[in-house]
Formats: C-alpha cells, sequence, structure tokens
C-alpha cells in the first residue's frame, strides 16, 4: 500500500479544480470542502453568502512515491490566475480565492521553493496563500465530482486543460 499525504488546495470554484486535480497521475483521492474559515461545518449556502471567511477547496491525496508534492503544485498553477485576489474565472468572493494549506509542516519548504520559482513569472506580487492548514469541513454530496454528475456545469478551467491530462485513447 502506497504512502498517502495530504494537501489541500484552493483555485477558485472547487468543481473544475476537483476535477482537474483528481486527472493527475498519482493523486489517489480528491473531495471538495471550505478551508480555513471562521464558522463551524458550514454549508455551501453559507459560504457564499454569510462572510465565514471559508475558501472552497479540494483536499488531495497523492502518492508521493509517485508524484512529487512540487509536481503536483506545478500542475495546480497552470489553472489558477495567482496574482487575482478573491476571484477566478467568473467568480469573485473571498470563498474564490487561491490557497496553499498543508498539514505536514515537513511540506512548507517545498511549497515555498515552488512559489518562488512561480513568482518568477509574473511581474506583480502572488495573491496566493499559503498556510497551514486551520480547518476544513466536507461540503455537501452533490458538490463532490460534480462535474461528473453535472457534465455541462460551469469551470473557470478551460477544456484544453482537462483534456492535457487525459490519456490518449487506443486505437482500436
Amino acid at each position: 500500500m502506497p504512502l498517502v499525504k495530504q494537501i489541500y488546495l484552493a483555485g477558485g470554484c472547487f468543481w473544475g479544480t476537483e476535477k482537474y486535480l483528481a486527472l493527475i497521475p498519482g493523486v489517489l483521492r480528491t473531495e471538495v470542502g471550505y478551508a480555513n474559515g471562521l464558522t463551524v461545518n458550514p454549508s455551501y449556502e453559507d459560504v457564499c453568502y454569510r462572510d465565514t471567511g471559508h475558501a472552497e477547496t479540494v483536499k488531495v491525496e497523492y502518492d508521493p512515491a509517485a508524484l512529487e508534492l512540487s509536481r503536483l503544485l506545478s500542475f495546480f498553477y497552470r489553472v489558477i490566475d495567482p496574482t487575482s485576489v478573491n476571484r477566478q474565472g467568473a467568480d469573485r468572493g473571498v470563498q474564490y480565492r487561491t490557497g496553499i494549506y498543508y498539514v505536514d509542516e515537513a511540506d512548507l519548504p517545498a511549497v515555498r521553493r515552488s512559489l518562488e520559482e512561480l513568482q518568477k513569472r509574473y511581474g506583480k506580487s502572488l495573491a496566493l496563500e499559503c498556510e497551514a492548514l486551520k480547518n476544513y469541513y466536507s461540503a455537501e454530496e452533490d458538490h463532490q465530482k460534480y462535474l461528473d454528475k453535472n457534465p455541462g456545469g460551469y469551470c473557470h478551467i478551460g477544456p484544453a486543460a482537462f483534456a492535457a491530462l487525459r490519456p490518449p485513447a487506443v486505437a482500436g
């Protein structure tokens, strides 16, 4: 059985971010939820309309032998605007901020190095939070694997990003 590590990634609307991250080889499991907010066990409506301070976040469980954290983060950076404050795509609000929330202090040096490399590609400061995970609450079941259940659902991530992670079709 592989070693399993966790990292929590906030990349705007969690529907598309979850689907994208789940496609990365080495990612074992994803779940959407609400992180680093001010209230206990918020609902989707609370997060959207009641100033709970939570970020829509994807809990990512991955095999570090198959996927280094720095590589996982490099995939994540491809589908976010790390300089945008409280906004990704058409979504606006504190719940759509970007963030990396770690649970293992040993991951912090790799996260910081990846952010330093990312900063070199931008002419303005990053707005990406980097913090220890303070709290996390699973989102309601209807938000889990949302785009699998609702293939035509809204997503701020373009189709090309998903296509780049899908294995090529086998000719038959």
